[in-house]
């Protein structure tokens, strides 16, 4: 196993300050492990022998042997066949825009998998779930998606979630109501949101805790989070891609279907029988929608009603 995917993958309880370190680290791999310790400290806002513990933590004699490690783990890299091979390869030799494309995504999704610690995807699920007042969420002209993608998750879940959707000037109003109960989940990514961005710095002021999905070069609200969820999101094409953003969400909801599903399942129960009253999916056998006089008109159907029988002879 790889340096990255040991600190991503680590199954050791980490400190608070511990965590920001491993996501430092992360965010920047592996540039960030080759300054020095103080640096490295500075950049997750910890001090230098909480950096030093952790790595006693994690299996090192210290940050010496880390580094050292790490230089020996990127020199290899450097010289492997299969990075020579691709360094070597016919430019002229391309699969197709399309294909190319794909393989860019791919690569933007593994990094992701890496790109943070692997206890922030459980501390994620336990912000959304166990808030005790509203969860908020809130997201840019594109990245505002996700965030009514996870809505529509969440509310199958938990009572109490609230989906901004595009911001106009009066939703501010909704900072009135919101306070250190409740939760407000951000999907920002470059280039970042100025009316977004300002919510969630009002937000904060008031107590409310962050929850941010953003992008490596960080969001301005990562100031403010008190977690945050990092995607690579750079493609091969003039665009980022939001695929990585969005199995990143989904990851997340996952972890939490697995650990609480069981407990949420009486009111899965019963939204799916509301569902099913109100032929809501085609999934239900003799639904409304099957029946033959479903496929009839409505404005017939109501002809027919209103019509008066003829008489028979």
């Amino acid at each position: 196993m790889s340096i990255r995917e040991d600190l991503a993958s680590t199954s050791l309880t980490l400190t608070s300050a511990e965590a920001k370190i491993v996501q430092a680290l992360l965010t920047d791999f592996p540039m960030s492990g080759l300054g020095t310790a103080t640096r490295l400290a500075r950049r997750a806002g910890v001090s230098d022998p909480t950096v030093m513990r952790l790595m006693i933590k994690l299996g090192y004699d210290g940050f010496a042997d880390f580094q050292a490690r790490l230089l020996a783990e990127v020199e290899s890299r450097l010289h492997s066949p299969l990075l020579m091979m691709e360094a070597k390869r016919p430019r002229g030799q391309r699969e197709g825009t399309a294909l190319d494309y794909f393989h860019s995504v791919a690569e933007s999704l593994e990094r992701t998998r890496t790109a943070v610690p692997s206890q922030n995807y459980a501390r994620a699920a336990r912000m959304l779930l166990e808030c005790k007042g509203q969860v908020v969420l809130l997201g840019g002209r594109f990245s505002r998606h996700i965030a009514s993608m996870l809505a529509g998750y969440l509310v199958q879940f938990r009572s109490g979630v609230r989906d901004m959707g595009s911001l106009a000037a009066a939703d501010f109003d909704v900072l009135i109501d919101l306070g250190k109960r409740d939760l407000l989940v951000v999907f920002d990514y470059r280039r970042y949101q100025s009316d977004v961005v300002s919510f969630a710095r009002q937000a904060h002021g008031r107590g409310v805790p962050i929850l941010l999905f953003t992008d490596g070069w960080l969001s301005p609200i990562a100031e403010y989070a008190g977690l945050k969820m990092v995607a690579a999101i750079e493609a091969g094409s003039p665009f980022d891609t939001l695929a990585t953003a969005v199995a990143q969400m989904e990851a997340v909801f996952a972890h939490a279907m697995e650990n609480d599903g069981e407990g949420v399942r009486k009111r899965m129960e019963e939204m799916e029988a509301i569902r099913r009253a109100n032929a809501v999916t085609l999934d239900v056998s003799e639904s409304a929608a099957d029946r033959p006089e479903s496929r009839v008109p409505a404005r017939k159907r109501r002809a027919s009603k209103a019509a008066p029988k003829k008489p028979q002879a």
